[in-house]
């Protein structure tokens, strides 16, 4: 008789929503690797360098043990005036250091407002904090500010949090951040601004969308260093008190084995390359006005098709055609928008956006026939 497991496998298989690993395979429109760093010469070089200079691969150790490295500290304080902070804090990922954030800072008796498409580490970090949490409508700065004041005019006496992504991981349109700092100022509540599909892309040197906010008091941000910088980790920007705070209050950091110390090294080669050669995000650019389709503007374009199956069957089609393009579905978006996630990356020419572009009309032509 088949177990809890097996009928919960079972019931995904049957509304076409089992997942599995796949191997790569044509050419890379789903990898989040937009500056085409992760298999670069320059990082390599960067690895190799500092392995002959003694860099150890492994930490050994948390980083209140014995595992918090030269390296580490190196990349937190180039991360700080990169990113024009006040301090940094380097994280093993993404969803750790999102976590990290939201299971800790947000105390009792505060409100936490998330955007509703807000990542799923977020999420996870907000539920397993103590402050209340609600949702607000997507990039709707309106809402955001009207929940803040139906909190209040409930009593709740705590600070508010702003949680938000700059740029939105599954349709690549961008936060108002400024009329949300307006807001935090108005309602003294801190924002938080996840910039994991903006680093190295957006922004100044590739700082980010909210770069222009870094160094208020009320700014937290989040970095990720294995997509557009091509590593792995993540750096979280903050005031100096906050930085200590998670030093010594926060479960993922104090109970974890510290990061890499080789990544560390590779990651500050990253931050040089997103100053020093902008020509990266200008062919980045080119790249996503070549492909012409979706709405977003950005180098994450959406092609939404609604039914998971008819997801499925174009991802499918184009892999024929030699692109790797994948299938998002629930409840990784709403239901009913399942899509194609295009991600625009330089691990492709021009050309080769052009031809996803023809080919995906030609496939959308098909399926609606």
């Amino acid at each position: 008789m088949p177990g809890t497991h097996e009928r919960a496998l079972e019931a995904l298989k049957r509304r076409g929503r089992l997942r599995t690993l796949e191997a790569r395979s044509g050419l890379d429109f789903a990898s989040n690797d937009y500056l085409g760093l992760a298999a670069s010469g320059a990082l390599t070089r960067a690895a190799e360098d500092a392995l002959a200079r003694g860099v150890a691969i492994g930490a050994g150790g948390s980083r209140l043990l014995r595992g918090n490295d030269p390296e580490h500290e190196a990349l937190e304080s180039e991360a700080a005036r990169h990113f024009g902070s006040e301090s940094a804090l380097f994280f093993g990922g993404g969803f750790q250091a999102n976590y990290a954030i939201f299971s800790t800072l947000p105390a009792r008796g505060d409100l936490v407002v998330h955007d509703e498409l807000i990542h799923a580490s977020v999420l996870d970090g907000i539920r397993a904090g103590k402050a209340d949490h609600v949702p607000a409508a997507h990039n709707d700065a309106g809402a955001v500010d009207d929940a803040i004041m139906r909190w209040r005019a409930a009593g709740g006496v705590g600070r508010p949090w702003i949680a938000v992504e700059s740029l939105y991981s599954m349709d690549g349109d961008k936060a108002p951040l400024d009329a949300l700092l307006a807001i935090a100022d108005r309602h003294d509540a801190m924002l938080v601004v996840d910039e994991a599909h903006a680093t190295g892309v957006l922004g100044p040197d590739g700082r980010g969308l909210a770069a222009h906010l870094e160094g208020r008091d009320n700014i937290v941000s989040l970095h990720t260093c294995g997509k557009a910088l091509g590593a792995s980790g993540a750096l979280v920007l903050s005031t100096r008190t906050i930085r200590d705070f998670l030093v010594n209050r926060c479960r993922p950091f104090i109970y974890a084995t510290a990061p890499s110390p080789l990544i560390a090294a590779v990651v500050r080669e990253s931050l040089r390359i997103c100053r020093e050669e902008p020509r990266r995000r200008a062919e980045l650019a080119k790249r996503v006005a070549a492909f012409g389709l979706g709405s977003s503007g950005t180098h994450i374009a959406p092609v939404i098709v609604g039914g998971d199956a008819r997801a499925t069957t174009l991802a499918a089609a184009l892999k024929v055609r030699g692109f790797d393009v994948r299938a998002i579905r629930p409840p990784t978006v709403p239901e009913g928008t399942s899509r194609l996630r295009i991600a625009i990356t330089l691990n492709v020419s021009e050309n080769d956006v052009a031809a996803l572009s023809s080919a995906l009309r030609d496939e959308l032509g098909r399926l609606a026939a």
